[in-house]
């Protein structure tokens, strides 16, 4: 794990790259704190720069940038599981070191391109072939690992963040596009990101960037919906335990101590059980945070019933409003931009208790998407079940579930009474899509606080469309569109969040659910086995019951890692005033997208319990403090400059 970066230049300039290359290692010196290097191609036009996180051969002779006989040089951010594997494939005669890196750099001389899709892991690298004269770039499956990238009239720089390129951009500007995106799904679309000018490699895509400027990117992976109707449920369950519990213990390699994250819910719980189940003769440490506001913002107790059962060591971090005061500027520092919801705080709080202890760390992330286990598939489901009910279209594909089984499930949706009121507030029983877009779009709730006139015209809703009716999903599903959609959007949004937050500390977050055989295989059962009676994630918790304390199995109260922000927000108190103060200075109240009616307290005081408008203007009045307002364009201009 660790930070890459890298610049071409048109014309030779080797001050220019040195000087850059300084830029992109200084920015991202917290992803790598054990080391770093730089490396400048022969022709002055080309460098990159590597700052490093060992986890997997800790010797110097795995330093990057690593230069191969052949002249080809790779910067790589990530860990590739199969390692080993390959290794032997390729030859153990052929190697320097025992580092994963290597075994990327042999991988892309012996297969060229193609090299990614024999690849186990998650991860985002360039290599310059010497060649081809071109830098080949590759970004993981998920997303897991990020690549941006800036475009300018005298080259290309890229970088693992994009606070390691803002020095680059002559002017710092909100994309109106990505800013449409964040108001209507808390995260950009495609390759956008907020900063227009910064772009990223969309996760499953490699490709070249030439010495002449150009991009050449592609798609070499996709998750294809193909249907398994020939196979049982139970040889589903055996499928999935098998694929599982080999991706957890691909994941336990490394040369340093493994833990776990280990919020309380069913998919961190799970990985953490097979993980300890694995390495039953070493130590293992979980870590935990929780709030100390009341019952509702604590799920300790569920993380200590699994790590009394399994004789884990359990780190407990209490968190309060004064650490939300006195971190909050740091998270959206860290996070690049803003994106999804207050999540990302605690994650911030419990990845710094985790760096006093170990280096790594495996988390739950990508259960719900691919196993469906958020509410609102719930919800969407119970209304076309009525739908189909009273038209008499409940034999069709678009059910997997009948409104009488879906009945006693429905208490899941105890706590989003707010989220069913809106649902429903302007009709029912529209087309699927545009009923699980209103589910999904939050742009409803900003009414008329936002200056929607200044943003694109465009509305995200013919994207939506584009990737809730992709052509690698069956139309007749309706659980599986509604999964894909979050599967390619939210789920990258989440990993942004868990890369950020946990490479904020130097210390590496591991995904085990997101190993592609693993996904490869949930896209192919049918939903009617996944979502049986409108159950959240109910193949995964029957396939591994006899993994999990009941109370967790049986729990039908998760909401992710709440944060108590509106009980501060609503009494005098710390948080209050400093949310109230970032509002009052004159650059705050005359941001493009505010409406001149504006009001933050008016906002608070109108903020549900769990309502994220008051999330979203914060987080986007810090970045704009921390990225735009104090942007030098001739210090820009300077790193260009021959």
């Amino acid at each position: 794990m660790c930070g890459i970066g890298g610049q071409i230049l048109l014309q030779p300039a080797r001050r220019v790259l040195e000087k850059s290359l300084d830029v992109l290692i200084a920015r991202q010196r917290h992803r790598g704190p054990d080391g770093e290097g730089t490396w400048i191609g022969a022709s002055n036009r080309i460098g990159l720069a590597h700052v490093r996180l060992s986890i997997i051969d800790l010797s110097d002779s795995a330093a990057q940038p690593m230069v191969s006989e052949t002249g080809n040089v790779i910067c790589h951010n990530g860990e590739l599981y199969n390692y080993k594997e390959l290794r032997a494939d390729i030859g153990a005669a052929n190697f320097r070191t025992t580092s994963d890196t290597e075994v990327v750099l042999r991988a892309y001389e012996r297969w060229g391109a193609d090299c990614v899709k024999r690849f186990r892991g998650m991860f985002a690298f360039a290599i310059w072939d010497e060649k081809k004269q071109a830098l080949f770039v590759a970004r993981d499956r998920f997303g897991i690992k990020p690549f941006y990238f800036h475009r300018h009239a005298k080259g290309l720089v890229f970088s693992s963040e994009m606070k390691a390129l803002t020095p680059f951009l002559t002017d710092v500007i909100t994309s109106h596009a990505g800013l449409r995106d964040y108001f209507s799904f808390q995260f950009c679309l495609g390759d956008r990101t907020l900063f227009d000018g910064i772009e990223q490699v969309q996760p499953g895509h490699c490709g070249y960037f030439h010495m002449d400027g150009r991009v050449e990117l592609h798609k070499y992976w996709e998750v294809y919906y193909e249907l398994d109707w020939e196979h049982t449920e139970s040889f589903f369950m055996g499928k999935v335990r098998e694929l599982l519990l080999d991706s957890v213990d691909f994941h336990l390699r490394a040369d340093v101590e493994v833990g776990a994250y280990l919020s309380g819910g069913v998919d961190s719980s799970l990985v953490a059980a097979l993980a300890r189940d694995l390495r039953p003769e070493q130590r293992f440490q979980a870590f935990n945070g929780r709030f100390l506001d009341g019952q509702a913002y604590d799920e300790s107790h569920y993380a200590q019933a699994l790590a009394d059962r399994c004789g884990m060591e359990l780190h407990i971090t209490d968190i309060d409003e004064d650490d939300f005061v006195d971190n909050i500027g740091n998270v959206i520092y860290h996070l690049d931009q803003p994106v999804a919801g207050p999540g990302s705080f605690p994650q911030f709080m419990v990845a710094k208790t985790v760096r006093q202890h170990l280096k790594v760390v495996l988390g739950g992330q990508g259960g719900d998407e691919i196993f469906g286990g958020y509410t609102r598939y719930l919800l969407a489901y119970f209304e076309q079940c009525v739908k189909g009910a009273i038209n008499g279209t409940m034999s069709s594909g678009n059910f997997v579930v009948t409104y009488e089984s879906i009945i006693p499930n429905l208490r899941t949706l105890e706590q989003y009474k707010p989220l069913i009121q809106e649902f429903w507030r302007e009709g029912i029983f529209d087309e699927r899509d545009k009923r699980y877009f209103r589910l999904v779009n939050r742009s409803n709730n900003f009414g008329d606080l936002i200056r929607w006139d200044a943003l694109t015209a465009e509305s995200p809703f013919s994207e939506f469309q584009n990737i809730y009716w992709a052509d690698n999903v069956g139309k007749e599903s309706y659980f599986d569109s509604m999964t894909h959609f979050d599967f390619k959007t939210l789920l990258p949004a989440l990993l942004h969040v868990e890369d950020r937050m946990s490479m904020a500390h130097g210390i590496e977050s591991r995904v085990p659910l997101l190993d592609h055989g693993l996904v490869e295989l949930a896209a192919t059962i049918p939903a009617n086995i996944k979502f049986q009676n409108g159950e959240l994630k109910r193949l995964l918790r029957n396939t591994f019951q006899d993994k999990l304390p009941s109370e967790i199995l049986g729990r039908k109260d998760k909401m992710g890692f709440p944060v108590p922000l509106q009980k501060w927000l609503s009494s005098p108190g710390r948080a209050r005033e400093f949310v109230l103060d970032t509002f009052r200075t004159g650059a705050a109240r005359d941001r493009f997208y505010l409406a001149p009616n504006f009001d933050l307290e008016q906002v608070i005081n109108a903020e549900s319990q769990f309502g994220r408008n008051v999330w979203a203007f914060l987080c986007l009045e810090l970045w704009q403090n921390q990225f735009h307002d104090v942007h030098d364009s001739a210090k820009a201009e300077a790193l260009w400059a021959a």
